[in-house]
């Protein structure tokens, strides 16, 4: 079993280019000004990827809530992305985005969802099953970037996201997620980047959580500039912290980071800094969450936890 959670990790390479193949005849045609992605847990990593791409181009919209808020217009595109296709906040919203005749495309591996879409007649997009959903971002992510292809919102990704699998492919992660694992262990780590990079945080916080079964916590600068780091003051637990530094970052972001970093390790907490370079941010970013994956899993191992079950977090939803 934990060999085979491996297995899915080290795969990621094959999941990309695999889920460029669903959703190749899927398009809106009506104007779109703005994008909601309804998704909640580990495949809002998917819509928090997708808001920081499009930075520039559209505004994205990422929505954990029940319902599509009130002030959304009817030139907006909303993506229900659900993995197991039941979770019920996202069933929610893509009921309420019916209700507001709204351009949807939802993207699931079945579940309720695949069948109030298939009788609705709504446009879909069914992936594979089979993956646990954390190990499922590339079937969330990519098809919605085919999609706006598509509808031409956005020029054609296929460039940078080939580049991501050659960058995934090199040797030298598993190395690397070894000597994190055994810098993490018996720590709790404290994950900090800038808010282009959150969504890369935010998987390294997500695995942590739910493969290694630990406690972990991100946020993002300038906001811990301004807050959170008050409390490096009285240090009551074990922390080590984790720095993803994007080389293009905004040259202020990164001189406040590079302080932050003196003044934690003055404190005598350990600080593991990851530079992360490339062409592309996708790649920057999948780069970052592969090695957040693997370190989660061997930090499992060490612990001898299953890297595999819920535990925890699926007896608390059981109670929904």
């Amino acid at each position: 079993m934990k060999e085979n959670m491996l297995n899915i990790i080290k795969s990621l390479p094959e999941q990309i280019d695999d889920s460029l193949n669903f959703a190749k005849n899927i398009k809106v045609l009506d104007e779109v000004k703005k994008i909601i992605v309804c998704a909640i847990g580990d495949d809002a990593v998917a819509g928090e990827i997708l808001k920081q791409y499009l930075k520039d181009i559209i505004e994205v919209e990422v929505n954990k809530d029940y319902f599509i808020p009130n002030h959304v217009q009817k030139e907006t595109l909303v993506f229900i992305a659900s993995y197991t296709g039941n979770q019920e906040e996202v069933i929610s919203a893509y009921r309420t985005a019916q209700r507001k005749n709204l351009n949807i495309v939802v993207i699931t591996s079945g579940g309720k969802l695949e069948e109030l879409s298939g009788i609705a007649k709504t446009q879909k997009i069914i992936v594979p099953k089979g993956l646990k959903t954390r190990n499922a971002l590339p079937y969330m992510l990519f098809p919605m970037m085919t999609v706006l292809y598509n509808s031409r919102i956005i020029n054609n990704p296929l460039e940078e996201i080939k580049k991501t699998i050659n960058a995934i492919e090199k040797t030298g992660f598993e190395e690397r997620a070894k000597t994190l694992a055994d810098s993490l262990f018996e720590k709790v780590p404290l994950i900090y980047t800038s808010e282009k990079m959150s969504p890369a945080a935010m998987a390294w916080k997500n695995h942590l959580n739910k493969t290694t079964k630990m406690h972990a916590f991100f946020n993002v600068f300038n906001e811990a500039s301004y807050n959170e780091i008050a409390g490096y003051e009285n240090i009551n637990e074990r922390y080590h912290v984790i720095m993803i530094l994007d080389e293009s970052d905004y040259p202020k972001i990164k001189n406040i980071m590079n302080q932050a970093k003196r003044e934690i390790t003055q404190t005598g907490i350990n600080v593991t800094e990851m530079v992360i370079k490339g062409e592309y941010f996708i790649t920057k970013l999948f780069s970052s969450i592969y090695l957040g994956q693997l370190t989660s899993y061997f930090l499992a191992l060490k612990y001898e936890r299953d890297p595999l079950s819920e535990g925890f977090a699926e007896r608390i939803k059981r109670g929904f």
